[in-house]
């Protein structure tokens, strides 16, 4: 294993900058960008030969409580509701002050980045919080990027990591949420057809001169747009740069030290580094201490392999495994192909609170609200020390809705029960065979869940009772938009299996982004955003872009602090070893 480089004297170096960012995901290239505008000097270094790491595949959508943007769809957001909302459901596991900053710098975040780069949002004027409680929003808190033409970045276009080959259209094309229903139904209706001819004909010309589709969407137009921002302020950026270790001089963080195709080179930071690798995602030993099951799926990158959290844990950084969950899940079926990829399909909103579906355990029997947010359905199952679930529907549910990578309208399903993704059966019992279940049980399952769907009422786990549940519904079913009765067979059974979109595990940092030590001391020189930094939402899920919106606002902090603009910080949050009863505590410091 390496070891950090302490050392009484300079270090010889081949490059220096002011700050060196590691990560060019959103948090590492904003980071990046806010220092710039800082006048500070900055160069920011990938491991891989693309940008974006998580953000690319990601829906790209961004939590930010209280941002003008959120008056074009409605009053504007108010932060104070933002703080009610999330003390409801962080509680009481600790993390106040970081809320706080959170809360304090979204505005002014995503204002510097509308009005000062090429990063553009639009407010989602219906997309509730993944929670009910006091100060929860129905729409303006979830920011979208807007779709963004890849043909602006020129030759840098390869540098935008593509999508999950199983979110591409055919041919290479992204599409949006709000284009899959045309998409899915490009015959109901004129507006529909036009929408689809026309994201089809942009395809075709597009696929003339480049590899795929230009027009970008969610995560990777987000990317996209910080790219061009990047390149638009001269900020330099070193693909093929794996970090190896960082330099600590005097026990001041000083640089780093880095693997690249010309061999081993150093890069001296004068004012700080910061760390954006992605967080623990694919570090097998990090996983294994804190994850509930060892081989759980990531949806990351493979090169975020906690390069960042490793090199601060050697340079002296505290560690926390998260408070409530060291990362955030999603439910995932996977599909193997012929060739032997193996397809991973997250299951987000699509099929799961459509009515007519139910999810079982292994022994047959419903154990989650199958409505409830991706994370909170996961964290059902892991609770329950389920490592896969299935969901279960009639021919008519998948005909409608679909499940997982069976399309809805899918005229033949044989390929997909040929290569063991989806199990079908002529009755109940005999589908309760095939995944491992006793027949009796399920069948009593789906009996109890019918009438209660027949009722409107879901009194065993309270599905459709919840505003989120009520949204990802249909609402042509009354008076529970997320319940009918399985019907008719044949039938049919999905695996699912939890997944890390994102880690909540990482290093410990104060309200500026300072990553401390164990003690709560910063550790000079040395800052995080991202997920290289542990939650601030202590490992509960509020809302749609909740890793998003931290990794942006705490890259404006950083450059803010670094540029003198915020004092040392007064607040400094315990590592898990500093608790009490369990609970992080804050203690007032000095500056």
């Amino acid at each position: 294993m390496l070891h950090s480089v302490h050392s009484s004297s300079p270090v010889s170096s081949d490059m220096a900058t002011d700050i060196l960012v590691i990560g060019a995901g959103a948090g590492g290239m904003s980071a990046a960008l806010f220092a710039k505008r800082r006048n500070m000097d900055v160069i920011l270094c990938e491991k891989t030969d693309m940008a974006g790491g998580i953000t690319a595949t990601s829906g790209g959508t961004v939590w930010a409580p209280g941002t003008d943007l959120s008056r074009e769809v409605g009053p504007q957001d108010n932060p104070d509701d933002a703080r009610r909302f999330l003390q409801s459901v962080v509680g009481e596991r600790g993390g106040d002050a970081l809320r706080d900053a959170f809360l304090e710098a979204a505005p002014a975040a995503i204002t510097e980045l509308h009005n000062h780069t090429d990063v553009r949002f639009a407010a989602a004027s219906a997309h509730p919080d993944y929670r009910d409680g006091p100060g929860a929003a129905w729409g303006g808190r979830a920011l979208a990027p807007l779709p963004f033409d890849g043909r602006k970045l020129g030759k840098d276009f390869s540098r935008v990591r593509p999508p999950r080959r199983e979110f591409l259209a055919p041919g290479g094309m992204m599409v949006g949420r709000n284009e899959l229903d045309a998409l899915l139904k490009p015959f109901s209706s004129i507006r529909n057809f036009r929408q689809t001819l026309s994201l089809f004909l942009q395809l075709a010309k597009d696929r003339v001169s480049w590899p795929r589709g230009t027009r970008l969407v969610m995560g990777n137009a987000l990317v996209g747009r910080l790219l061009l921002s990047l390149r638009r302020n001269n900020v330099p950026v070193l693909y093929n740069w794996s970090l190896d270790d960082l330099i600590v001089t005097d026990g001041k963080v000083t640089g780093a030290r880095f693997s690249t195709p010309e061999g081993e080179r150093t890069i001296t930071a004068h004012r700080a580094v910061v760390l954006a690798t992605g967080g623990i995602a694919t570090n097998t030993s990090l996983r294994r201490k804190v994850f509930p099951f060892p081989d759980m799926i990531s949806l990351a990158p493979a090169s975020n392999s906690g390069d960042g959290v490793e090199a601060g844990l050697r340079a002296g950084a505290g560690f926390s495994d998260g408070v409530d969950s060291p990362a955030l899940w999603m439910p995932c079926s996977t599909r193997r192909l012929r060739n032997g990829t193996e397809l991973v399909w997250p299951h987000i909103i699509l099929d799961r609170a459509k009515p007519g579906l139910l999810a079982v355990s292994q022994d047959g029997k419903r154990f989650v609200n199958e409505a409830n947010s991706y994370h909170d359905f996961c964290t059902g199952m892991i609770e329950n020390k389920h490592k896969t679930a299935w969901l279960i529907c009639d021919r008519a549910f998948l005909r409608e809705y679909g499940l997982g990578m069976v399309w809805a309208g899918t005229h033949s399903v044989r390929r997909f029960i040929r290569s063991g993704y989806l199990i079908e059966a002529s009755s109940i019992g005999a589908l309760a065979e095939k995944i491992g279940a006793h027949p009796s049980t399920l069948e009593q399952t789906v009996a109890r869940y019918n009438a209660l769907a027949r009722s409107g009422e879901d009194t065993d786990f309270g599905r459709g009772s919840t505003t989120v549940n009520r949204f990802n519904g249909d609402a042509r079913y009354e008076p529970n938009p997320c319940m009918r009765p399985v019907g008719e067979g044949p039938y049919y059974a999905m695996a699912v299996r939890p997944a890390d979109l994102a880690t909540s595990a990482g290093l410990t940092g104060d309200i500026n982004g300072q990553v401390t030590d164990k003690n709560g001391v910063p550790v000079e020189g040395l800052y995080a955003c991202g997920n290289d930094l542990t939650s601030l939402f202590r490992g509960t899920y509020p809302g749609p872009g909740t890793t998003l919106g931290p990794a942006l606002v705490m890259a404006w902090r950083i450059a803010a602090h670094l540029a003198g603009r915020f004092p040392a910080a007064q607040t400094i949050i315990r590592s898990p070893e500093q608790t009490e009863h369990g609970q992080p505590v804050t203690e007032n410091v000095s500056a």
